[in-house]
This record gives C-alpha cells, sequence and structure tokens, in this order.
C-alpha cells in the first residue's frame, strides 16, 4: 500500500487514533504520578515516533518538551540500536536532546503482535521536581552543569519487562526526595505499558501494513500543510534580536539574533549570530532552540487553520531549518549550565521568532506575552524533620492580539502547565498562600489591553531555601502596532514586621519562618492605539 491509497476519511480517522494513545498516557501518568508538580501541574509530556525514530503524534502537552523530545529519541536510537519488548530506556542529558536535567525522559519501543520487529516507539517526558544539584528543586542559578543535579546519558532502565532497581536507586539517591522520584518514575513507566497495549490494539484493528502506510501518509500531509502556509510568505531575508537579562556575571544583557531566509516553500531561521555561551544558566542546548522554533511556525499554521485539527508530527517540521552555532548561548556545550534555559530562553527565542514573522505579516501574531516561565523553586525540613521540595511556573499576561485582549494569569507560549491548588500546596509543604490575585493594570494599554500578570504570595511555616529564575524584570513586553507595553515583573521579601525588601530576578536566599516572598508576574502587550 502506498499513502495515495487512503481518503481523507482514512487519515483522519487513523490521525484520532494515534493522537489518543499519547493523550491516554498522559491521562495514566498524571493521575498516578507522586509530586504536586506532576500531578496537579501535569508538567509532562507523551508522544509516538514510528519505527525509524520520526514523530508520528504528540499529546497537547508542554511545547518545549514535545519539539526537543525527537533529539531523545535519536540518542536512544544510537546507542540501543536493539530493543526487545518489554526495554524501556531513560536519559535527560541536555547534551543528547534532552532539555534540563529535571526533564527525565522514558524511551520505549512498541511492537505489533506479529512481532515483526519494532514498529514504533513510544516517549515521555516528566519534569521531576528535585534530581540534586546545589539547590532545592534542580533549578539553581548555576555556572556549570556539575552544579545542576545529576545527568544520565541514556541506560536501560527496564530490560525485557523487569525493573533494573539498581539503576532505580541511584536516581532517588541523588534526589531530596526518593520517594517522591520512585513513585513518579513508575508513572512514567505506567503511561508506556499503556501505550503498549493501545498500540498492539491499533496494529490488530488497522492491520501492520496499512498501520505503517497511513504513518508516512500522516506525515506527508503534515509536511503539505506547513508548506502550503510557507508559501505565502513573501520570499527573501529579515533579521530581528532580542536581549536576556543579567544571564551572564559581565554583561546586563545577552543577545540573541536571529536572520529569516524565505524561500518557495521552506524556511531557515539561523541564530549563528548570537552572542557565546554565559556564565549563568540560561544557556539553551540546540534542541531546544529548536524546539522554541518549531513552536512558533505551529502558531502561524493554526493561526492559518483555526477550524481544522492538523497532523503535528515529523513531516510538518520538515519545511523548517534551525542553524544554531556550537559555543553560543543557544547551544551551549559541556560543562555549560543549562537549566534555565529550557524554561526562561525558550520563551524569548519565541519573541524572537514571532519579532521576525511579523516583519512579514505585522497584523498575524499577537503584541509579546509575559516573555518568563517565572521559576520558584523551594526546600527544607518541614516540622517532622522530612525534607520537602517544591516547583512552580507563575502564569502572566498574555499579547493582545489584533481581535482581542490578551488573557490574564496565564501559562504562555513553551509551557502549558496549570498552577499549583493552594490546598495541594498547603498539604504537601510546610508552605501558607497569603494572596493570589490578578495584578491589575499590569497589562499594556491600547485598542486591545495586554493580559494582567498575577500576584502570588507565600509564607514560611520553617526556614526555606528559595530560588527565583525569571526574565522580564528589567525589559518589558513590548506592544503591537502602538499598543502599550506591559509592565516588567518584580519580587520581593517581606519580613514578619512588614519590612519589604526588593529581590532581584534570579538568586537564591534562606528565608527564615515568618518571611514572606512576594511575586508579581508581567503584564501582556497591548494591540493597537488606544481608543480615547
Amino acid at each position: 500500500m502506498t499513502p495515495s491509497d487512503f481518503s481523507a476519511i482514512d487519515l483522519a480517522v487513523i490521525q484520532q487514533l494515534v493522537n489518543a494513545i499519547p493523550e491516554e498516557m498522559g491521562a495514566v501518568l498524571g493521575r498516578s504520578a507522586y509530586s504536586t508538580n506532576i500531578k496537579e501541574r501535569k508538567d509532562y509530556s507523551c508522544a509516538l515516533f514510528t519505527s525509524e525514530g520520526k514523530l508520528l503524534a504528540q499529546a497537547a502537552h508542554i511545547p518545549v518538551h514535545l519539539g526537543a523530545m525527537p533529539r531523545s529519541v535519536e540518542a536512544v536510537l544510537d546507542d540501543f540500536p536493539t530493543l526487545s519488548p518489554g526495554d524501556v530506556i531513560m536519559l535527560n542529558d541536555p547534551f543528547r536532546g534532552g532539555s534540563h536535567l529535571p526533564d527525565i525522559t522514558l524511551v520505549s519501543p512498541l511492537f505489533f503482535e506479529s512481532g515483526d520487529g519494532i514498529s514504533g516507539y513510544a516517549a515521555t517526558r516528566a519534569h521531576h521536581a528535585d534530581v540534586g544539584g546545589m539547590s532545592a528543586g534542580s533549578l539553581p542559578n548555576s555556572t556549570s552543569i556539575y552544579q545542576e543535579g545529576l545527568r544520565i546519558p541514556p541506560v536501560r532502565l527496564v530490560e525485557n519487562g523487569k525493573l533494573k532497581e539498581d539503576i532505580l536507586r541511584i536516581l532517588c539517591a541523588n534526589s531530596r526526595n526518593p520517594v517522591e522520584r520512585k513513585g513518579d518514575i513508575r508513572a512514567q513507566l505506567q503511561s508506556h505499558t499503556l501505550a503498549d497495549i493501545r498500540w498492539k490494539e491499533v496494529g490488530e484493528r488497522q492491520g501492520t501494513t496499512r498501520m505503517e502506510a497511513m504513518g508516512t501518509a500522516l506525515l506527508e500531509v503534515g509536511e503539505r500543510s506547513m508548506k502550503k502556509v510557507l508559501a505565502k510568505l513573501p520570499v527573501g531575508t529579515w533579521s530581528a534580536e532580542e536581549r536576556l537579562e543579567h544571564a551572564d556575571k559581565d554583561h546586563e544583557f545577552t543577545y540573541l539574533r536571529a536572520t529569516l531566509l524565505t524561500l518557495e516553500d521552506t524556511v531557515v531561521v539561523d541564530f549563528s549570530e548570537s552572542d557565546d555561551a554565559v556564565s549563568g544558566s540560561l544557556n539553551a542546548v540546540h534542541a531546544i532552540c529548536e524546539s522554541a522554533m518549531y513552536y512558533a511556525f505551529l502558531c502561524l499554521l493554526n493561526a492559518e487553520h483555526p477550524d481544522e485539527v492538523l497532523p503535528v508530527n515529523h513531516g510538518t517540521f520538515l519545511p523548517l531549518t534551525c542553524i544554531t552555532r556550537k559555543g553560543s548561548v543557544l547551544n551551549a556545550e559541556m560543562p555549560h549550565a543549562v537549566a534555565g534555559g529550557n524554561v526562561e530562553t525558550s520563551q524569548r527565542i519565541v519573541d524572537l521568532v514571532f519579532k521576525l514573522v511579523k516583519q512579514l505579516l505585522p497584523e498575524a501574531l499577537p503584541a509579546q506575552s509575559q516573555g518568563t516561565m517565572n521559576n520558584v523553586t523551594m526546600g527544607g525540613m518541614d516540622e517532622e524533620g522530612n525534607f520537602f521540595s517544591y516547583y512552580e511556573t507563575l502564569g502572566g499576561g498574555a499579547g493582545a492580539s489584533r481581535t482581542q485582549s490578551g488573557a490574564d494569569a496565564v501559562q504562555v507560549h513553551m509551557t502549558n502547565t496549570l498552577n499549583t491548588p493552594v490546598e495541594a500546596l498547603e498539604f504537601s509543604a510546610p508552605l501558607f498562600i497569603r494572596e493570589v490575585a490578578i495584578r491589575e493594570n499590569s497589562g499594556g494599554a491600547g485598542r486591545f489591553r495586554g493580559g494582567n500578570g498575577l500576584i502570588r504570595e507565600w509564607e514560611m511555616r520553617v526556614p526555606v531555601e528559595v530560588t527565583l529564575l525569571t526574565e522580564r524584570r528589567t525589559l518589558s513586553p513590548a506592544g503591537s502596532q502602538g499598543g502599550g507595553d506591559g509592565c516588567p515583573g518584580k519580587q520581593s521579601r517581606i519580613l514578619p514586621d512588614g519590612t519589604c525588601i526588593p529581590l532581584a530576578g534570579k538568586g537564591t536566599w534562606v528565608f527564615e519562618k515568618g518571611d514572606r516572598l512576594r511575586v508579581e508576574t508581567p503584564g501582556g502587550g497591548g494591540y493597537g492605539q488606544p481608543v480615547s
């Protein structure tokens, strides 16, 4: 059979079938997990790949995970060209297709009942709240990868269906929450068991030959969809730049630069002129830069087809080429720190690519959103002497568009997580939430107003180590088409007597019992001249 043998209805049916598997994997993972970060915030992603390691289908999870996962699958195939039923490979190495060390990826081969060899792969990536390193939560303001936690190359965690307990013990021994790590890893493994069952069911229903041909056809649909959108862009070359704040100890700003080259129905985005790798942790690896670029063009694709469910797979990304320079802040090499590249630099890469595309299509994309994940990690000993760690990214203002105002207090672009419910947080950690509120009037003015940021304030019930890793504290999210800029974020430490001490956007501090942390996140940019 060939891809041309299938009707549009055939392809729509099989697309929904394969999409449903990673969605159900995610449901199993989230419901089985131990940590609030995975169970409550849904900080995980699931995907399926072809037998050649090409992305076939993904759930609507975390963009920064999903765009980079194919590089992890490549690393697994390089190190393990032969895998058996029941095998599961684990890795988190950013320099082998990972993102940052807390994101642990599992990859398992899939087989049809016929047993004719590997017919696909399932992959999950989940953010584990602590994998060691110099500060609780494993998102430190680090200067070396060795300060960030346990780095795992591709290793066989499960062999022929039997968990290798010694490998799991190594991981757990390097975490401040070993019981939580074990529970979260087992939750990921359960989702892979589910994927194997569902994959066999689909193969039995459709037939193996038909499934393989349909997979190829879906990749072709994805490629045609993206090329159709890119063909509408004018041919030419455009350049833009963005800045990171205090990413390097010797410079206030670090420049991200890109050039967009549009051809007939393909594009090349060249980031080679970006600054060299920085002394801090905002270095990104190539997979993260590639992921952010993919996401930006997926937004353009979805804007062109708002009422269609198009396949997102390897074919969708084939017309897009990402070029980075080794040794730069967007393609850092060992032993540079990269903890913040995944969460913060990825957001700013999206701002940069949007800035390029808006030169071609000024009204197609919204004003800038908050441009940061506002990472907060906390850890210490609770009243019973047990160690706890807590991680959260905070929503902010979304940029307004030509048709509507930006949303208030939402996660934007490269993250897609929920907030931690107050009840779940206070149950699992010795913290008390004093305030959760919309940060009024923080969105930029305009014909359509930028979304407002949020305010979140924690009170410490015990001494707590607090780490902040944020952006957009100096540079405001820009408005579009005459709209006003959003307000930058800010944060402070409030002592029991009410004294308010401003804090830097990046740093680690020990808060005493009764101290409060207050974070006010950025607003989004407005769109169009304000109506008087």
